[in-house]
């Protein structure tokens, strides 16, 4: 595949032979279509069940419900969809006007930018603070932990 620029994208592995997950993330995105494929869903089960934390941003949370992860849990995706992820799936406590919730090792979080502050989060449980504080430094964006 061709990106912009002179740039190719080759990926090292795919979802059947891929090395150990620590740190699961579920990208967002109008998710229709792959989110009806059994084997998409049976991979990120799997997945999330054997890595130590597991994040989606925006849309991405409904991967993670529809393999039942988030069952008796709370969550949240982007304002637009929570009536949605609340409609489709009356086990998860759904969250409004908060930009990231973590319920044990699951971390979801709302639209674009409040899936950064909720990697920058990531970043500070993971590694420490001070980490964190200098990735959004170096982004200059403004991070609060």
């Amino acid at each position: 595949m061709r990106a912009r620029g002179n740039f190719l994208v080759q990926p090292h592995y795919s979802l059947t032979d891929h090395p150990p997950i620590d740190v699961l993330i579920i990208v967002g995105g109008v998710h229709t279509g792959e989110i009806k494929k059994a084997s998409v869903i049976r991979w990120v089960k799997a997945a999330a069940e054997s890595a130590d934390t597991v994040a989606s941003v925006c849309t991405g949370a409904f991967f993670l419900a529809e393999a039942g992860l988030l069952n008796d849990r709370s969550a949240t995706t982007h304002w637009e969809d929570i009536p949605d992820l609340r409609a489709g799936y009356p086990d998860i406590e759904v969250r409004e006007k908060e930009r990231w919730v973590q319920d044990g090792k699951f971390v979801t979080s709302g639209g674009i930018s409040a899936g950064i502050d909720m990697s920058l989060f990531l970043v500070s449980k993971i590694l420490n603070v001070e980490w964190a504080q200098k990735t959004a430094r170096q982004m200059e964006y403004r991070w609060s932990s």
